[in-house]
């Protein structure tokens, strides 16, 4: 019952992390809306900055997608040592939080997602959970190199969705 208790502790911290980012991304694009200025392209920004917005800790932003007026945006988070106390395998928590067109956050539907790893085997489809503003679960990314994630969809608005994100795991 202590490490379910545990389990359960930790995934709710990753759960309030996410939206907060998600709002922080979400306010800081409006704002440039409403200054007239042009946010498309952040000329000179590297890979994980943005604005001001700092990540904390080893979360990093894997992009933006829209398809079809939705927009997804993915984050994978290094949890490998929190696991591994706790005698659990996953390395890494996979987010992706999704908004509509107005800019209002999708939270109901069905999201599940593939890796394809290194050496070009793919697992899954894992699907996500529905967590505070964001659908996510726990992954193993054992192996350097390369990995994509093809993030399969089904929202509220029943359409069929897909996104595809990329990562290097050093």
């Amino acid at each position: 019952m202590k490490r379910k208790t545990i389990v359960l502790l930790f995934a709710a911290l990753f759960a309030l992390a996410a939206p907060l980012a998600a709002f922080a991304a979400m306010e800081h694009e409006n704002h440039g809306k409403k200054e007239g200025m042009d946010h498309g392209k952040m000329e000179g920004m590297k890979h994980g900055e943005h604005g001001g917005m700092g990540m904390h800790g080893a979360m990093v932003m894997l992009g933006e997608q829209t398809q079809d007026g939705v927009k997804a945006m993915a984050h994978l988070n290094d949890v490998k040592e929190a696991m591994a106390k706790m005698g659990m395998k996953e390395t890494h928590h996979f987010m992706v939080a999704f908004v509509d067109a107005a800019g209002e956050q999708i939270t109901e539907g069905t999201v599940a997602v593939k890796i394809k790893d290194p050496a070009g085997n793919e697992m899954g489809p894992v699907k996500l959970m529905g967590m505070e503003g964001h659908f996510g679960a726990d992954i193993v990314l054992e192996k350097a190199g390369k990995y994509e994630f093809m993030v399969g969809t089904k929202l509220k608005d029943g359409e069929k969705r897909q996104y595809h994100f990329e990562h290097m795991v050093k």
